[in-house]
């Protein structure tokens, strides 16, 4: 059975960077390290968050986290920043091609990561703004928030990907 839970009814404790602890005040019930998901990941940011089993059982919906105290808000806003985290990217080191598989190096605001492309056409999409999603082979996602901020080596080794 799914709750759904519209308020102070709650309290959420963080349980790790990505894990919540839920304890229902009337019921005394407890759900121990659940993950918290949005339902509308582009679109809803603070509405509408599911906390699922690790299995992926959904047992509970937060409609609105501004309804929720702010400390419990607070909890499932780090939990969802964790688990959505789009590392930025901020230069391309290099980028060598083996067997049709791209691999590219890259620095980010988390730090230099090397990884896998397997089609450039499909996991390489420019958006309106000037902002560029990637996708790796593991399903990883990055981010070019600017394309025109970049170097002009960035640059370079990315427009042809576009």
């Amino acid at each position: 059975m799914i709750r759904y839970i519209d308020g102070p009814e709650v309290r959420i404790t963080q349980n790790g960077e990505l894990f919540l602890d839920v304890e229902f005040y009337f019921t005394k019930e407890k759900l121990v390290e659940v993950e918290a998901h949005r339902l509308f990941p582009k679109s809803g940011s603070g509405k509408y968050i599911s906390l699922m089993t690790h299995d992926g059982e959904p047992l509970a919906v937060i409609r609105d986290l501004d309804n929720l105290d702010s400390d419990s808000a607070n909890a499932v806003k780090n939990a969802l920043s964790e688990y959505y985290m789009i590392p930025k990217i901020k230069r391309f080191i290099s980028m060598s091609e083996k067997y049709q598989i791209w691999i590219w190096t890259v620095e980010t605001d988390h730090g230099i990561i090397s990884f896998e492309i397997r089609n450039h056409i499909v996991s390489v999409k420019p958006l309106y703004d000037g902002r560029v999603l990637i996708k790796d082979a593991d399903d990883n996602r990055y981010e070019v928030p600017d394309i025109n901020k970049l170097d002009k080596r960035s640059r370079r080794m990315l427009e042809p990907k576009l």
